[in-house]
């Protein structure tokens, strides 16, 4: 088995042509390196260097290793400099999934600090819903992900990283019925405009009606949070979506929220990662962002 520093004494050796100098570069003696030269040259059964009264001189054959030897250890000093790169974040790449909702209003901010602080860093996003984005964590198709909780998943580290308030909102069409709180059953005689069936947030606003006693089937359903939110400022009913992300429509008087007797709970978003995996040297500097306390949603 071929030892490493027998080819790094080599390199510097038939660089200097002169062992003495070549063991002050190494800042090693230079018997060690007279002895890791026969060594390597007992190993390989050949000879590399003629000794000379003043030095030494390649051989053929030294010259021939000499070009392979220098390749090597470029390609090693490269994989050292981008290893360090990827270290100081200079380079890199994170891999992230989230919904396109929790994308667009809780981390692209987050994304942005990230990106700006280091440009090097590749950011690759995937969206999809929490089913979907936890079976690609837990596959390893991504390094974390942003997640509609509760969530109990033994092969996952999940910590809160902000709380929605949802709500239901109209356009001027329905603008009276905002004027008094309504109740669960009033609600779901209304015209419903909900996200797709599958999507934590459907299964949520499902199960508050059931809860209640109600079985609502929509009017319109979307797979967009600005789509819910332009149909009902069209007039085409009520919307269930985070107040935060209708923040501004709701401030120019665009869309008002309906009042209920009985109010929604909160939902949390999390911020998941595999347990058993260790985190690249990039999602691990995202990750210490959002945990000093960079990852707080849009105020609202």
């Amino acid at each position: 088995m071929m030892n490493l520093e027998w080819y790094r004494i080599f390199l510097h050796t038939a660089r200097q042509l002169n062992l003495t100098k070549a063991a002050q570069e190494l800042h090693i003696t230079q018997p060690s390196v007279s002895y890791a030269l026969k060594q390597l040259e007992e190993a390989l059964g050949l000879t590399l260097f003629h000794r000379l009264p003043k030095g030494v001189e390649l051989t053929e054959e030294g010259r021939a290793l000499l070009g392979y030897v220098e390749q090597s250890f470029a390609v090693l000093d490269s994989a050292q400099k981008h290893l360090q790169n990827l270290k100081q974040l200079s380079e890199g790449e994170i891999r992230i999934g989230a919904s396109d909702s929790l994308i667009k209003h809780l981390l692209l901010p987050q994304l942005n600090a990230f990106h700006k602080d280091y440009p090097g860093i590749r950011i690759r996003l995937s969206h999809g819903r929490t089913p979907d984005i936890t079976r690609r964590l837990k596959e390893g198709e991504i390094d974390c992900a942003l997640v509609h909780m509760p969530m109990d998943d033994p092969q996952l580290n999940i910590r809160t990283l902000a709380v929605l308030e949802d709500c239901f909102v109209v356009g001027e069409a329905y603008q009276a019925h905002a004027e008094r709180p309504l109740t669960a059953k009033e609600l779901a005689e209304l015209p419903l405009i909900l996200l797709s069936p599958g999507s934590s947030t459907r299964v949520f606003v499902e199960q508050w009606f059931a809860a209640r006693g109600l079985t609502v089937k929509p009017d319109i359903e979307l797979g967009s949070i600005d789509l819910l939110a332009e149909f009902a400022k069209l007039g085409y009913g009520a919307a269930f979506i985070s107040r935060s992300f209708v923040q501004e429509e709701l401030r120019d008087g665009k869309l008002r929220e309906l009042r209920l007797e009985d109010p929604l709970p909160a939902r949390s978003i999390g911020f998941a990662v595999r347990r058993d995996r260790k985190l690249s040297a990039a999602a691990e500097g995202f990750v210490r962002m959002l945990q000093d306390g960079h990852g707080q949603p849009r105020p609202t």
